[in-house]
């Protein structure tokens, strides 16, 4: 049995450490992709697994062609049925909202993290990924 899958789109190699590290502290794989285009070609072969998908927004080019950006990611699921939480961790406040109306018209559940202080991933990205994925509990 394979472990549930974090689907994410994240350049900073630092920052996805930290992410992975967290992850694999709640049981769960990180899959992820540097660049907007290349997680729209694959990440069809990883949804029926995720139970989260997490996006950034901007991203630095790491050759010369355009890395896309979360929203060209947020207005793709929009497309989709909702199937998991997403969270959207980028200090683009403009168009994080974007991200985030993408995701609210098309019935997704959805968190923001502000990539705030030394700590945010360790911290507030973790909480949020524990709330996200709270069952919630059966009425009694």
């Amino acid at each position: 049995m394979t472990a549930p899958l974090v689907l994410m789109l994240e350049d900073d190699a630092e920052r996805l450490e930290r992410f992975r590290a967290i992850a694999a502290r709640l049981g769960f794989d990180l899959v992820s992709w540097p660049d907007a285009h290349l997680m729209l070609g694959a990440i069809g072969a990883f949804l029926s697994g995720a139970a989260l998908i997490a996006l950034d927004h901007d991203l630095e080019p790491t050759g010369p062609s355009d890395p896309g950006d979360g929203l060209m990611v947020a207005k793709h699921l929009a497309t989709l049925s909702p199937l998991c939480p997403v969270i959207i961790h980028t200090s683009n406040g403009v168009r994080g909202d974007a991200m985030e109306g993408e995701l609210e018209l098309a019935g997704w559940t959805y968190h923001r993290v502000p990539p705030l202080g030394d700590d945010w991933i360790e911290a507030d990205w973790h909480r949020a990924v524990r709330r996200a994925l709270r069952k919630p509990r059966k009425s009694e």
